[in-house]
């Protein structure tokens, strides 16, 4: 982190906001926004945002897997597959 680029007063981001916004763009690193000396808030171009959550969504879906396991809340391959089979053809519905 370059502390001088990176760490901006709320002061700073309100008076030179397209400047931030164009370097948080361009560079794809965070700027930190400071108010009263103590860091508020960060600001992150869209693209890393959205790939947090992304990634955030899946170490969601990790950890409740792990407790599945943990809970012995599991099925066999052929439990799981017959049981995908008959919900598709429950949910399959033929218009001619």
């Amino acid at each position: 982190m370059n502390s001088k680029e990176d760490i901006r007063p709320i002061s700073y981001i309100k008076a030179n906001a397209a400047e931030i916004l164009e370097q948080v763009n361009e560079t794809r690193r965070p700027v930190y926004v400071t108010q009263n000396g103590e860091a508020r808030a960060v600001l992150v171009d869209t693209e890393s945002y959205e790939n947090m959550k992304k990634a955030i969504g899946l170490l969601k879906l990790l950890t409740q897997g792990e407790s599945d396991i943990v809970n012995g809340k599991v099925l066999s391959q052929e439990d799981f597959f017959s049981s995908l089979d008959r919900e598709l053809d429950n949910n399959v519905h033929v218009k001619l």
